[in-house]
């Protein structure tokens, strides 16, 4: 089964080797058809050092701790 993977923002780094990320999901309003833009927040492991405002990939993973079950591949632009 493949893992799900977002693009996101790194919105917290206050908390020891986690990031909170801040993903865009697009959906589509089931009667108008309209675009809506919602926003969910996952706790990623962050190895890699990611700062605030970095664009980072996520994958989920294993469950680390109750509320961390994503890790931060990669860091695409700072």
């Amino acid at each position: 089964m493949a893992r799900k993977s977002f693009i996101g923002k790194v919105i917290s780094t206050k908390m020891a080797k986690t990031a909170v990320v801040s993903v865009e999901i697009p959906k589509k309003d089931p009667v108008y058809g309209k675009k809506i833009r919602n926003t969910a927040k996952f706790k990623a492991h962050n190895e890699n050092i990611a700062k605030m405002g970095d664009m980072v990939l996520i994958e989920e993973c294993r469950p680390i701790s109750r509320d961390k079950s994503w890790i931060i591949k990669e860091i695409l632009n700072k």
